[in-house]
């Protein structure tokens, strides 16, 4: 017996790693199943839960509760829109719009809306009344904001002003490659830029008559609130562009009912048509006798055509009326106005038309009307531009313009004391910026 245990001791140790092994892989086999059979009895019991009426239920309104209950809705007035026909879009009960249009209409006649001022919302999508605070711009520094008490369900009146700090900013530069990107340089707000090229865009053409290291001057207002913040620009005050050594003042002048930039003459800068109705364009086809660039026969040119990147703003070059807002065939997306009895203009060829652009509007001088494009018959992205005079296709370019108009009497002398005023101040400005 003593023989059979040595024996067995002796094959133990022969093969302990073996048997390591097998015991090993016993333990881990056993230990899987160990965990299948609770994994199993764990599946059996969620699907209980799940198939549980009341689970069902909650799970349900977990989802629900997880999905946005407001959406916060801002809204830019466009020219034509009325108060009720905004709301209706964003599908607001006629019940509730008139329920805010009465705590409105106290103080404010909302039916003139100004334009480019934004109506802020906020809408409760599990709510049937929808509204719970409503902002709504009367200018741009006041606004009145209507708060839903949930005790009542009405409108809570709130008026809320921004106090603004108006400054006087001057800036000067040299032109180099072009006036806007010299302007951006010197860090001059992009609507400033605009404004100065329309003032000028009268007796200007920023395409031909531009020089390298020409210098442009402008002095304007901005309005910033108590944290420095600019929160809009005002008008340029006084402004100056020189061209082969001439200068070319203008001065911002508002007296009785008289408004507008003048030279130091007190002659008006506005006449009745604009030299160019679109800035940053290069003149690629002038008025006259060409090759037509699709059809290949030689053809009468009867307008002039500006190149320019697609989108670029297109102005209206006078006050008048839009007769023409349409599709028009070869010149594609096409505006057609009405000046006076004597003049009409059109624009061809537009990507599209801007906000609130279509017959039977009127448009003041510069106003954007359209952005360039390339529709209709058209190889590229430009304007096609065209004035006709007393039924005649005219060439624009050599369009002899009436001067403007010159202040006489009272307003001439009110002028004189504000053109000394506006010298000095830029002066002070000047001073103070160095």
């Amino acid at each position: 017996m003593k023989i059979k245990l040595s024996k067995l001791k002796k094959l133990i140790k022969k093969n302990q790693e073996l048997l390591l092994l097998i015991s090993t892989t016993l333990i881990v086999v056993l230990l899987m199943q160990a965990f299948n059979f609770i994994k199993e009895e764990r599946k059996k019991h969620l699907f209980g839960i799940l198939n549980n009426i009341y689970f069902e239920k909650t799970l349900e309104n977990v989802i629900k509760n997880l999905d946005p209950k407001y959406i916060n809705i801002e809204h830019k007035i466009s020219p034509g829109e009325t108060f009720n026909n905004i709301l209706i879009k964003y599908q607001v009960p006629l019940k509730e719009i008139n329920k805010i249009k009465k705590v409105l209409s106290k103080k404010n006649n909302i039916n003139k809306l100004k334009n480019n001022l934004v109506i802020k919302f906020t809408v409760d999508l599990t709510d049937s009344e929808k509204i719970t605070s409503f902002l709504y711009p009367i200018s741009r520094t006041k606004k009145i904001k209507l708060t839903r008490n949930l005790s009542n369900n009405n409108f809570e009146f709130e008026e809320i002003n921004t106090n603004l700090n108006k400054i006087i900013i001057y800036k000067e530069g040299k032109i180099l490659q072009s006036l806007y990107k010299s302007a951006i340089d010197l860090k001059i707000q992009p609507n400033i830029i605009i404004e100065f090229a329309r003032i000028y865009g009268f007796q200007i053409d920023f395409q031909r008559d531009i020089r390298k290291n020409d210098i442009f001057q402008i002095m304007y207002e901005v309005f910033q609130d108590d944290n420095k913040k600019n929160f809009e620009t005002g008008n340029i005050i006084y402004s100056n562009i020189t061209i082969r050594r001439q200068k070319n003042e203008l001065y911002y002048f508002d007296k009785k009912k008289v408004e507008g930039h003048y030279d130091k003459n007190g002659k008006s800068a506005k006449k009745a048509l604009m030299k160019t109705p679109i800035n940053g364009a290069r003149l690629s086809s002038a008025y006259g006798m060409r090759k037509h660039p699709i059809s290949g026969f030689n053809k009468m040119h009867k307008g002039t055509d500006f190149a320019a990147p697609k989108g670029t703003p297109i102005m209206a070059s006078g006050d008048g009326k839009i007769i023409r807002a349409r599709w028009c065939g070869g010149g594609g997306n096409c505006v057609k106005i009405r000046h006076n009895s004597s003049y009409t203009t059109i624009y061809a060829h537009m990507h599209k038309f801007a906000a609130g652009i279509k017959e039977g509007v009127r448009v003041k001088q510069g106003r954007i009307i359209g952005y360039v494009g390339s529709t209709g018959m058209s190889t590229g992205p430009h304007l096609h531009y065209e004035v006709v005079q007393n039924g005649k296709k005219i060439n624009s370019q050599k369009l002899k313009l009436p001067s403007g108009k010159s202040l006489s009497g009272k307003n001439r002398e009110l002028f004189e004391v504000n053109k000394i005023k506006i010298n000095v101040l830029k002066s002070e400005t000047i001073l103070n910026q160095s």
